[in-house]
């Protein structure tokens, strides 16, 4: 637990400059010099964090930057091996989360804690200390819901809530704790514009009570619009303290990564090629009691366009992707066509055959084997669809380092980077493995792309990479199909734009003719005709 007046090692807190100290009398919580060390890896160098009373402050930083150890160190998560926390005033000891919250600091995971058979109240009360009384946190919730403008019906289930609905539990629940901190991690990353909009009022509200929020975002914009004070984190290491209002978001992201982000460029404006892949009609029932079903989904991509499908996670993004890929095959071969074949009843491995390529949501366990090398991964992927990487026997040393040479090409051309030249996947960071992920099926150059989230949870450096060669891919004459839930992604790459709701796809729209209002009216379940009426048909 938190422990006041707690003997803490300042060993490696360094000598506080004279703001940063004045800053720390004053602050809710201050971390002072942290440091905390994985193996050869130093994941916190001497990192001091402030925050003051009602203040929403920003930490920034690449994927490996050591923000999310950071966090589980205020959170309880993780113990420093050196360097003060400090709250208050008084220095603390925060043991674990439970500590933490009863310290005042609640936490807002990107990632949902919530059982899916369990209504809204059971799940918020699983999180509350002392006796049940489920009547009484039920009228609390509701009570406190509207008044912080995220309404909630204590009896709904949560299979049945929008992915927006959800994020409503998870503050609420941290709200009922009355935490005078309250640390939020990606938290408009499954919201439409709208449900953003509104979660920015919630946290203003917050902290016009006198709450802080330390808020963990890839979106600069949010950062500047939101945010009254920023911390910048690089390789460990704190490299600004800065008032994002005063910055762009080019110079907050130069700051992250240490150089200027590329920004992707654009092809020249020309007809689209053939259709080169196609969805006719495609219907598939739920598989399982938490699934959407699809419903009448028509769709072409021709040759040399990007086309991106949007939409709330949870609106059978996984369930297309999976009707795509062929790892679910739809009733008629005719549903799924690739270059005017149909594939609908045939598995992963013939349309990879007929030039088709697939990047999962999933990268470690669905995208890649995690205990295999990479060579071993390109050689599972790709194995049915390349005649240089077959072959058995005393020819299998051959297959092997044409595998090799395959993760040499990525590595170069990605900037994938690990610790030697053929690790295994999972000992590479998030945002490695994703460019090597996406890269490996490019690298095939396949006449058909179809990625679901290809810049989920990477930094802006990588994200710009991985954008870059979607749409370097398409400008070679491929049909690059994108599913996202980022929408600056999605009009930063789309030639046209899809919405999918509830398992039914709108019709795609040049994206010159879209705004954000307009696909997040299509996201939160407008009909399309509304936008037809409007000049978009």
């Amino acid at each position: 637990m938190a422990v006041a007046g707690a003997e803490i090692d300042m060993a490696g807190a360094g000598t506080l400059d004279r703001s940063v100290a004045s800053n720390a009398a004053t602050a809710l919580i201050a971390a002072l010099g942290i440091s905390k060390r994985f193996g050869s890896t130093q994941a916190n160098d001497k990192v001091d964090l402030i925050i003051q009373p009602g203040e929403i402050h920003a930490l920034l930083g690449e994927n490996g930057a050591g923000k999310s150890t950071l966090v589980k160190i205020l959170y309880g998560a993780l113990q420093a091996d050196s360097g003060a926390l400090v709250w208050e005033g008084t220095p603390v000891a925060i043991a674990n989360p439970a500590a933490a919250r009863a310290l005042g600091i609640g936490m807002v995971f990107q990632h949902f804690s919530l059982f899916e058979a369990l209504t809204v109240a059971e799940n918020i009360a699983l999180a509350m200390p002392g006796k049940l009384d489920l009547a009484g946190l039920s009228k609390t919730i509701a009570e406190v819901s509207q008044v912080y403008g995220l309404p909630l019906v204590p009896t709904a289930r949560v299979a049945d809530l929008s992915v927006g609905e959800r994020q409503r539990i998870e503050i609420v629940r941290a709200l009922l704790q009355e935490p005078k901190l309250l640390i939020m991690d990606e938290p408009t990353s499954v919201l439409t514009p709208q449900e953003a909009d509104q979660l920015f009022l919630t946290l203003e509200r917050l902290k016009s009570e006198g709450k802080s929020i330390l808020y963990i975002s890839h979106r600069l914009d949010e950062v500047k619009r939101l945010c009254d004070a920023a911390t910048i984190m690089r390789h460990g290491k704190v490299v600004g303290h800065v008032d994002p209002r005063a910055e762009t978001a080019a110079s907050l992201a130069r700051l992250m990564v240490g150089a200027d982000i590329h920004v992707v460029k654009g092809r020249a404006a020309r007809d689209a090629g053939a259709v080169r892949f196609a969805l006719r009609q495609l219907t598939l029932p739920k598989n399982g009691p938490f699934s959407v079903a699809l419903d009448h989904i028509d769709l072409e991509v021709r040759a040399g366009e990007v086309v991106c499908i949007a939409g709330v996670a949870g609106n059978g993004q996984t369930e297309l992707f999976d009707a795509i890929s062929g790892e679910r095959v739809a009733a008629s071969a005719g549903a799924v066509l690739i270059d005017a074949q149909p594939v609908g009843r045939h598995g992963p491995n013939d349309r990879r055959r007929r030039g088709a390529a697939f990047v999962a949501e999933e990268r470690l366990g669905h995208g890649a084997v995690p205990v295999r090398v990479l060579s071993d991964n390109v050689l599972l992927t790709r194995h049915a669809s390349d005649a240089g990487l077959t072959g058995g026997g005393w020819l299998s040393f051959l297959r092997k380092g044409a595998a090799n040479a395959v993760v040499d090409r990525v590595t170069q051309a990605y900037d994938v980077r690990k610790g030697k030249r053929d690790p295994e996947a999972r000992s590479l960071s998030g945002g490695n493995l994703q460019k090597f992920v996406v890269g490996r099926e490019i690298d095939r150059a396949p006449g058909v792309l179809v990625v679901n989230q290809p810049t989920w949870g990477v930094d802006a450096g990588a994200a710009a990479l991985i954008r870059q060669a979607l749409v370097d891919l398409a400008a070679t004459g491929s049909a690059v199909l994108v599913i996202s839930q980022d929408l600056d992604e999605i009009f930063e790459i789309a030639d046209r734009i899809a919405v999918i709701h509830h398992g039914a796809l709108s019709p795609a729209y040049p994206a010159a003719t879209m705004t954000l209002e307009k696909v997040g009216l299509l996201m939160g379940g407008a009909h399309p005709e509304k936008l037809d009426t409007e000049g978009q048909g």
